[in-house]
C-alpha cells in the first residue's frame, strides 16, 4: 500500500505563474523526495503602477513516504 503526504507551500515569481510553480517544485525538491504532484490551490498577483509585479501561488505538494 502506498502512503502519501501533502504539504502546503507558497511560491512566487516576477515572471509568470508557471515560473512560480516551478520555484515551488525546485525548492521543495531540495528537502523532499518522491514528489508526485502539485495541486494549485490559489493564484494571485501583486500590482504596482497598473502592472503585474509578482505572481503568487498557494500549492499542495504530494509526495511518497519511504517505508522501512
Amino acid at each position: 500500500m502506498a502512503v502519501l503526504k501533502v504539504i502546503e507551500i507558497l511560491g512566487n515569481s516576477t515572471e509568470s505563474f508557471e515560473d512560480a510553480i516551478q520555484n515551488v517544485i525546485d525548492e521543495a525538491s531540495k528537502s523532499v523526495r518522491n514528489i508526485k504532484s502539485v495541486y494549485i490551490q490559489d493564484m494571485q498577483v501583486s500590482v504596482k503602477e497598473s502592472k503585474i509585479s509578482e505572481y503568487r501561488v498557494n500549492t499542495k505538494v504530494t509526495f511518497g513516504i519511504d517505508g522501512d
